[in-house]
């Protein structure tokens, strides 16, 4: 069991990006009178945001016939959070942390960020640069969207330089989107954004579809004002 784990960790740090929120004067960005990362911040809620004392969720991923999952809760207030595996369960302060928290809290930046991207636009803005291309055909449904595309600078963070297409609907709702390693121009792994839920006025995504039959989804979601 603890083999497998460990490789479908190693498939989840391939598939996607950890970014640890930590906001860098040395990339600031682009379009500054496009307001476009705030509507896609409060088509998700993210006016409620500061309602939230207490976030818990479980971030799950199926791949064949294999299972993977790892609990969390996380007050942002007080930057104190709990990770819950079959093996552990550890509580930290993201302020106070050696390297063998650092290690887990890569793992919970990586599980938050797929999560919470729409507010991440807002919390990482001055980590990335951005640009807008409308009429983009979505990389799984081939349906003309717009496309917001955020870049991620090369200091900071836990794999800086990362390149995110986040294909948007009409209501500025993400729907898919692509990750690309360092920014590559080739095609990176694309994943739908589905399974919309109502959790106190936060519009978050519960249901991400990728190649090969491969789903990452959300459970045990409550969220505690």
């Amino acid at each position: 069991m603890r083999t497998l784990c460990i490789c479908l960790f190693t498939l989840l740090m391939v598939i996607s990006s950890c970014k640890n929120g930590q906001k860098s004067e040395a990339a600031a960005p682009q379009n500054t009178s496009d307001d476009i990362l705030k509507q896609v911040a409060m088509a998700s809620g993210y006016d409620h945001w500061n309602e939230v004392k207490e976030l818990r969720f479980t971030f799950n991923v199926d791949r064949d016939t294999s299972h993977f999952e790892r609990s969390w809760i996380w007050k942002p207030g007080e930057k104190e959070v709990t990770y819950m595996s079959e093996e552990d369960t550890v509580t930290y302060n993201q302020q106070e942390m050696d390297s063998t928290l650092r290690k887990i809290d890569a793992s919970f930046i990586n599980d938050k960020f797929w999560f919470l991207v729409p507010y991440q636009l807002m919390w990482d803005q001055k980590s990335f640069t951005y640009d807008v291309e409308p009429g983009t055909p979505s990389p799984i449904q081939g349906t003309p969207m717009k496309k917001l595309t955020i870049v991620y600078g090369d200091d900071g963070g836990y794999t800086p330089g990362d390149a995110y297409d986040l294909y948007l609907d009409d209501n500025n709702m993400i729907r898919e989107w692509t990750f690309r390693r360092g920014n590559k121009p080739a095609p990176g792994s694309n994943a739908s954004w589905e399974g919309y839920k109502s959790f106190d006025g936060l519009q978050l995504a519960t249901m991400h579809q990728m190649g090969g039959g491969a789903k990452l989804y959300f459970t045990g979601i409550a969220v505690n004002p």
